[in-house]
This record gives C-alpha cells, sequence and structure tokens, in this order.
C-alpha cells in the first residue's frame, strides 16, 4: 500500500545558517501582504477572463460585457478592482473608456501561471 503522507523532518538541528541567510533576505510584513492581495485578484474566475481578454487586446466595458456574457455594472466592478491593484490601466478616447493590462509584468504572471497548469 502507497503512503501518501509527505515525508517528515525527524531531525533536532537547527541550520542556523541557513536561518540567518534566509532572514536577511527576507521582505517586510507589508511586502507579503502586498503580495497576497496581489494574488487574491488572481482567484476570481471573472476576473481570470477579463485579464486573459486583456492580454489579447485593449477592450471596453461593453466589450468585455458581451464577451463574458455578463452586465456591464459587473465588468465595472471587476475592472475597479483590478486598477486599483495595478493589473489594468484604461485610456479615454472621447466617450469610450478602453482597458488594457497595466504592463508587461501583469502578462508575465498571468502566462506563467498558465504554463503551470500546463496550459500555453
Amino acid at each position: 500500500m502507497e503512503n501518501h503522507n509527505p515525508p517528515s523532518c525527524e531531525c533536532t538541528i537547527i541550520h542556523e545558517d541557513a536561518i540567518k541567510r534566509v532572514r536577511a533576505a527576507m521582505p517586510s510584513n507589508e511586502s507579503f501582504y502586498g503580495l497576497a492581495n496581489l494574488y487574491k485578484m488572481f482567484a476570481d474566475n471573472t476576473r481570470i477572463k477579463i485579464l486573459w481578454a486583456l492580454s489579447r487586446e485593449e477592450m471596453c466595458v461593453c466589450d468585455l460585457a458581451a464577451l463574458l456574457g455578463m452586465t456591464k455594472s459587473a465588468i465595472s466592478h471587476q475592472l475597479k478592482l483590478l486598477r486599483l491593484s495595478n493589473l489594468v490601466k484604461n485610456d479615454k478616447l472621447g466617450k469610450n473608456v478602453y482597458y488594457s493590462l497595466a504592463d508587461d509584468h501583469v502578462r508575465d504572471v498571468f502566462e506563467k501561471g498558465f504554463e503551470h497548469i500546463g496550459h500555453t
């Protein structure tokens, strides 16, 4: 019968040098909170679909609503969250507001996620 329990460490030695090196390089608590909040934005199916669409082409709220079969209000709410998290930006052209990914870092994170789950 196969054992499904993860291996556990049975040693009692603390590797102080390793702890010191990692502690010296460790980001601040604020940085960890910021990263956790960033990843929360990726934890919603609708936001992921919006980001995927915007990774392909700049779009307005009406376009995204039609693409995803949702109301403009629901899309606007998600875009606001994505904008406040610096994942998307908007440009106003006349009466239209077009959304796109904020920068290539967002595209990189998004594409790495798909690579990780085995999709391209």
